[in-house]
C-alpha cells in the first residue's frame, strides 16, 4: 500500500448498515464512502477511484454478485469482500468464484469487520512485496534455477524501468502473467494501475468497449459511461493476455493507439491521452498465426521490442523440486497445515511426468495433495491419483454407460477438444467444425454455469 489512506466504498441497501461500517471503518482511519445501491456505487466509480468495496448480496435491481462482476469488468484493481447473512454459504461461493477477494457472513460485530478488512489489506502488501523479490533462484512468484528463468530473470531486471513494449511467448501454464506482473511491480510504474485484459476472454464485439471505454448511450445497453482499460492503465502498465486472438480488424485500432498514445473512447469525440507500458502475451507460435492473417505484422514488431520466451516445464525439469518445495510451502501457510515435503519415489515420478499443462498443473497437483494428505509427507497416490470428474467426463463420450444430455455431451466434446490441442481455440474450433467465436461464447457459458472459471481462460 502506498502511504495515503486507503478508500473503502459500502454499499448495502439497508442505511443502517451503510452508517455502522462507515464509524466502523473510520475509526481506523479508513475514507469510506457508503451507497444504498449498486448502481450508483458504479456510477461514482466512473470518475473515483477505490481501493476496496465491501457490498451486501442481497439487494434489489442489483445484487452483490451481479455488482462484483460489474466491478471486475470495469474497475478491475477493486477488490470486493461480499457480505452475506448466516446460512447463505452457497452465495458466498458463487461470489469468490466471480473473483471476491472474501466474504462476511451477518451478523457480525465490529471486531470481525476490523479483522477481515486489515487482513485483506495485510495480504495485498504481502503478496506486493513478494513481487520484488529477487534471489538465485526466484524473481517474484516465478521460482527456477535453471540457465533459461536465470536469463529471463536477467531480462526482466534489464528492461523494468524502460517503457519498451514487451511480448511474452510460451505455452499455457508456463507463467506469462507471472512475468508481465514482474516487470511491471519491478519497475519505477509500480505504484500505477496494473490492468490485465483478456483478449480471448470477449466477444469481438465488446472488446473495443473494454480497452477504450464508451460514453452513455454510444449503443445499446450502454446505460453509463465507461472508462475503458487502456485509460485505467494511465501512467501504469497494461497487459493484452493471448493477444492473438483478438480481432484483426481492432488490432489496427490498437495499434494506432499504442503509437499515438490517444484513443476516442466508443461514442465519443473527445481525445484521450495516456502513458501505458504494454505487456503482450500469447500461446500460439507468432509467426505462424502472422501467416495466418490472425496478428498483424506491424502490431506484432511494435509489441515485440522485447521477446522473451517461456520454456514449457519439461525443458526446465531440474527446476520441479524447487517448484514443488515453494508449492507445499505456499498451500501449507494458507491451510495451516505441517508439511514437510514429498516422498523420494513420488519426487521421481514427478519430474519424469510430461506436464502438458506445465507449471500450473504442478501446482494443482500440489494443492490437491496437501489439502488431501494425512501425514506430514505427501505420497505418489495423493500426486496422481484419478481425477474422477473428467474420467467421468472421458468416458461418458465412449461408453455412454451414464445417462447423459445432449448439452452435457457437447460439453464434454468441447473442453476434451480443447485440452487435445492444448488449449488453442483456433485449432479446436477448426477441429468442432464452428468458429472462434461461437467457441468463445460457448466457453462463456459454462464458465457463467460453474463448469469452468476465470483462470480457465489462462490457458
Amino acid at each position: 500500500m502506498n502511504d495515503r489512506t486507503p478508500h473503502i466504498i459500502v454499499v448495502d441497501d439497508e442505511p443502517y448498515m451503510g452508517d455502522f461500517l462507515e464509524k466502523a471503518l473510520q475509526k481506523k482511519s479508513y475514507q469510506v464512502t457508503k451507497f444504498t445501491s449498486g448502481l450508483d456505487a458504479l456510477d461514482h466509480l466512473v470518475e473515483h477511484e477505490a481501493d476496496l468495496m465491501i457490498t451486501d448480496y442481497k439487494m434489489p435491481k442489483m445484487n452483490g454478485v451481479e455488482l462484483l462482476q460489474q466491478v471486475k469488468t470495469e474497475k478491475p484493481t477493486i477488490d470486493v469482500i461480499i457480505m452475506t447473512a448466516y446460512g447463505t454459504i452457497e452465495s458466498a461461493v458463487q461470489a469468490l468464484k466471480y473473483g471476491a477477494a472474501d466474504y462476511i457472513t451477518k451478523p457480525f460485530s465490529v471486531e470481525d469487520i476490523y479483522q477481515i478488512v486489515e487482513h485483506y489489506f495485510q495480504a495485498k502488501e504481502q503478496k506486493r512485496t513478494n513481487l520484488t523479490v529477487r534471489g538465485e533462484d526466484r524473481f517474484g512468484e516465478m521460482v527456477g534455477k535453471s540457465s533459461d528463468m536465470k536469463k529471463i530473470y536477467q531480462t526482466i531486471s534489464l528492461v523494468a524501468n524502460s517503457s519498451a513494449s514487451v511480448f511474452i511467448q510460451g505455452a499455457s501454464g508456463t507463467g506469462k502473467e507471472l512475468v508481465a506482473r514482474a516487470i511491471h511491480y519491478n519497475s519505477d510504474r509500480k505504484d500505477k494501475p496494473f490492468i490485465q485484459v483478456n483478449c480471448a476472454a470477449l466477444p469481438e464485439g465488446l472488446m473495443e468497449s473494454e480497452l477504450f471505454g464508451h460514453e452513455k448511450g454510444s449503443f445499446t445497453g450502454a446505460i453509463r459511461k465507461n472508462i475503458g482499460k487502456f485509460e485505467l492503465a494511465d501512467g501504469g502498465t497494461l497487459l493484452l493476455d493471448e493477444i492473438t486472438e483478438m480481432d484483426v480488424g481492432l488490432q489496427a485500432k490498437l495499434l494506432r493507439a499504442i503509437q499515438e498514445k490517444e484513443f476516442h473512447r466508443v461514442g465519443g469525440a473527445e481525445t484521450i491521452k495516456v502513458d501505458v507500458r504494454i505487456i503482450a502475451t500469447s500461446n500460439r507460435d507468432l509467426e505462424e498465426t502472422i501467416q495466418e492473417g490472425q496478428l498483424r505484422e506491424d502490431l506484432y514488431y511494435r509489441l515485440n521490442t522485447i521477446p522473451i520466451r517461456i520454456p514449457p516445464l519439461e525443458e526446465r525439469r531440474d527446476d520441479i523440486p524447487l517448484l514443488v518445495d515453494h508449492f507445499i510451502k505456499k498451500f501449507s501457510a494458507e491451510n495451516n497445515l505441517t508439511m514437510e515435503g514429498v516422498e523420494e519415489k513420488a519426487m521421481h515420478r514427478l519430474i519424469r511426468e510430461p506436464f502438458p499443462g506445465n507449471v500450473r498443473e504442478l501446482e494443482n497437483r500440489i494443492l490437491r495433495a496437501t489439502i488431501l494428505a494425512q501425514s506430514e509427507v505427501i505420497t505418489e497416490d495423493l500426486l496422481f491419483m484419478e481425477n474422477s470428474k473428467e474420467q467421468v467426463g472421458k468416458t461418458s463420450l465412449i461408453d455412454l454407460q451414464t445417462p447423459i444430455t445432449i448439452e452435457e455431451m457437447e460439453r464434454d466434446l468441447i473442453l476434451q477438444t480443447l485440452e487435445h490441442y492444448d488449449y488453442n481455440r483456433t485449432k479446436s474450433a477448426h477441429s468442432l467444425g464452428i468458429n472462434v467465436r461461437t467457441l468463445r461464447n460457448k466457453l462463456n457459458q459454462y464458465r457463467d454455469e460453474g463448469y469452468i472459471n476465470d483462470s480457465f481462460f489462462d490457458k
